[in-house]
């Protein structure tokens, strides 16, 4: 039996149809909004890597599996260096997550403004909107989380195991994406496990679903075993250097500010509390828990579980309208006003935060204090104009056998995408895997570095010397203008290239 009061067909058919409407309406006016501001700055740091690797595919990568990379290559031969047209497939990445949330909503047995409420709830969280600005693998993965959850609620709503083969699906779709998507799949089994749905464990469309998960990532599997599992130790690197730095702190907090909206958090609440009650949707609220306690005990970073939340507000919005529906007019009016009214205006106050709105004026000096991301968007041209202009003034014979040597993945990225039209070499980079690309052959003899800091590289290179500077336009304080601002021209390595390298293999 529905959440949802029973209705008759013909006002089941027409609240349904309303429902729909309203879901494209939410999203395509996200979609528009992305699409108006997503031309603005430039490209994000961790951008330049995913472009910079979808020039050398493969089935693997330090830092992440090949989905994303591929889906760059696409982009790129279709919309070029268009940041909005790349930044497109996020978009209706995110698009598609809010649509899928409204009609896990309607799956689970509400009717219009059940579905509405939950779409409209995640649309204008912080993360799904941030989502929507850059190409990151966080954008794919949201969805996947999404989908996942849309058709378990599929599988239990209706009793078909056949919804296996959907589930095994994206599964190895989202393993193709980023890996953390293993903490929501152990809270399926857990879910499953533990509560009368275990019995379709028992069904060979279970089994199906785990061979069709294997075959998608099997080619990454194989890349993983011939390169030592580097991206194991890449993932323990990158979770020291967060928790040194306290990344971690505040994940608890993180869930009802960053990962949802502030208006919403009774939503969810109500929907995990429902979960748990519920016979049928029990599962729901162990996959949401599991992974929740294996982040936190983990000390994970609080918006690793953001994509969870989306069940949560589609079953809690359908048992909010069952609620509402039973108060008196005028207070059901005031409920349905404060709850839209607080998501719209707090979504409204994260975009201001997350979204870029603006080129300059206040919004952006606002944008630009309280996002780090968006910081890290500026500056890159400047700096691959810096570097040409220093390459044009070193003496023929240096210039002739000159080469970029680079601290971090941004910079390689911004050498490698934006440094054509200065005719500059590739970068020379010992980050991710970047590092089994190597060095030229034969190795230059004159290096431009940046990235690094000049005791390093007066350390591991001769004959050293500062030759320029890196400025934000914007006047931004950000890793390359504060971390590491000044430009070095150097000399070949003290130990000569093979042990240097050796030596300069790092994660980032």
């Amino acid at each position: 039996m529905s959440l949802a009061n029973e209705g008759t067909q013909a006002e089941g058919t027409a609240a349904q149809k309303t429902g729909t409407a309203g879901l494209l309406a939410i999203a395509g006016t996200v979609t528009l909004l992305h699409l108006l501001t997503n031309g603005r700055y430039g490209f994000h740091r961790d951008e330049l890597q995913f472009l910079s690797e979808a020039r050398h595919p493969d089935w693997g990568f330090v830092a992440f599996p090949p989905l994303t990379p591929f889906v760059e290559r696409v982009s790129m031969a279709v919309f070029g260096l268009s940041m909005v047209g790349l930044r497109l497939i996020s978009v209706i990445a995110q698009a598609a997550a809010i649509v899928v949330t409204g009609l896990m909503a309607k799956e689970a047995g509400g009717g219009r403004q059940a579905q509405v409420a939950a779409a409209l709830a995640v649309a204008l969280s912080p993360l799904p909107l941030f989502n929507g600005t850059e190409f990151q693998y966080t954008s794919f993965d949201f969805l996947w989380w999404v989908l996942l959850a849309y058709f378990v609620v599929r599988l239990l709503e209706s009793g078909n195991p056949r919804w296996w083969l959907a589930i095994g699906t994206v599964a190895g779709l989202g393993l193709m994406t980023k890996y953390s998507i293993l903490f929501f799949i152990a809270g399926l089994l857990g879910g499953f496990a533990l509560t009368r749905a275990r019995r379709l464990l028992a069904s060979r469309y279970f089994a199906a679903a785990i061979a069709i998960t294997m075959l998608i990532v099997l080619p990454n599997l194989v890349w993983q075993a011939q390169h030592g599992w580097i991206s194991y130790h890449f993932l323990q690197s990158i979770h020291r250097r967060d928790v040194g730095e306290g990344r971690a702190q505040g994940f608890l907090v993180q869930q009802f500010y960053l990962c949802t909206n502030l208006f919403s958090v009774p939503l969810w609440l109500t929907g995990l509390v429902f979960a748990f009650r519920s016979r049928r949707w029990r599962a729901l609220g162990w996959m949401y828990v599991i992974p929740l306690a294996l982040f936190f005990l983990g000390r994970g970073r609080g918006y690793y579980i953001g994509a969870a939340y989306p069940m949560l507000m589609a079953v809690g919005a359908v048992a909010g309208e069952r609620w509402v529906e039973k108060l008196k007019k005028l207070w059901r009016h005031v409920v349905t006003i404060a709850f839209f009214g607080g998501v719209t205006a707090y979504g409204m106050l994260m975009a201001a935060v997350v979204v870029p709105l603006a080129g300059s004026g206040p919004l952006m000096r606002f944008a630009m204090k309280n996002n780090g991301d968006l910081r890290e968007e500026t500056g890159w041209p400047q700096i691959v104009q810096a570097v040409a202009g220093i390459r044009d003034t070193l003496p023929p014979e240096q210039r002739a056998h000159a080469g970029i040597l680079v601290g971090n993945y941004g910079e390689a990225g911004a050498v490698e995408i934006l440094g054509g039209q200065y005719g500059l070499p590739a970068p020379i980079s010992g980050t991710n895997t970047a590092w089994y690309r190597g060095y030229p052959t034969p190795p230059p003899t004159t290096l431009i570095v940046l990235g690094l800091s000049q005791e390093y590289a007066e350390r591991m290179l001769t004959g050293c010397r500062v030759a320029g500077h890196i400025v934000n336009p914007y006047g931004l304080r950000n890793e390359e203008s504060e971390d590491h601002p000044d430009i070095l021209v150097c000399g070949g390595p003290r130990l000569g290239w093979p042990e240097f390298w050796r030596r300069f293999q790092h994660f980032g």
